[in-house]
């Protein structure tokens, strides 16, 4: 069975959602978006006070207020469901976010941990280890797809890439698909 261009994305953030939803109660909330933050914050030892820790926590609270915003009023928590639809009209709504362009520059700043403006396989394998928690070979396989020039690291343009096709790709063979293991 083929899979559809947008069943491709909402099994993008189908993915996304299960990673984030720290209890596993089925539901995002802030506080998943905190200990996202939180993750990054403790993965790569950075104090609280350290520009890349503010901008991951800053831009983890525009982006659950974005959700919100795209969401059903009164809404302070997310289903699955809600977080697909809210997560397809965010990345769209460019008037006060742009998550694929805010978002991926503050997490390159962060696994960039050696600030060479690249991100090494071995600084991406610990992204995906220790803050979402990903041990999928494919995953960690996904780096050579990322590396889209071949050189042995992704440069933020190809990271930034990569975050733009996560969203928006319909091509389940696209390496920004590869975040959270294969489609």
């Amino acid at each position: 069975m083929t899979t559809t261009a947008q069943d491709v994305i909402s099994l993008k953030l189908e993915r996304a959602f299960d990673a984030l939803d720290a209890n596993q109660d089925g539901y995002l909330e802030w506080s998943d978006y905190e200990q996202l933050g939180d993750r990054y914050i403790k993965a790569y030892g950075l104090d609280k006070s350290d520009r890349r820790a503010r901008a991951i926590v800053m831009f983890n609270q525009m982006s659950w207020l974005e959700l919100l915003r795209h969401s059903e009023p009164g809404t302070d928590r997310l289903s699955k469901e809600q977080f697909i639809a809210a997560n397809r009209l965010a990345t769209v709504d460019t008037s006060r976010l742009n998550v694929t362009e805010g978002g991926g520059h503050a997490i390159f700043d962060v696994i960039d941990v050696d600030g060479d403006n690249e991100i090494s396989k071995a600084e991406f394998e610990r992204c995906l280890r220790e803050v979402w928690r990903s041990e999928a070979p494919e995953a960690m396989e996904s780096f050579t797809r990322l590396d889209t020039d071949g050189d042995g690291s992704i440069s933020r343009q190809e990271f930034i890439r990569a975050i733009r096709e996560y969203y928006f790709s319909n091509d389940p063979e696209a390496p920004g698909s590869l975040f959270f293991g294969q489609v």
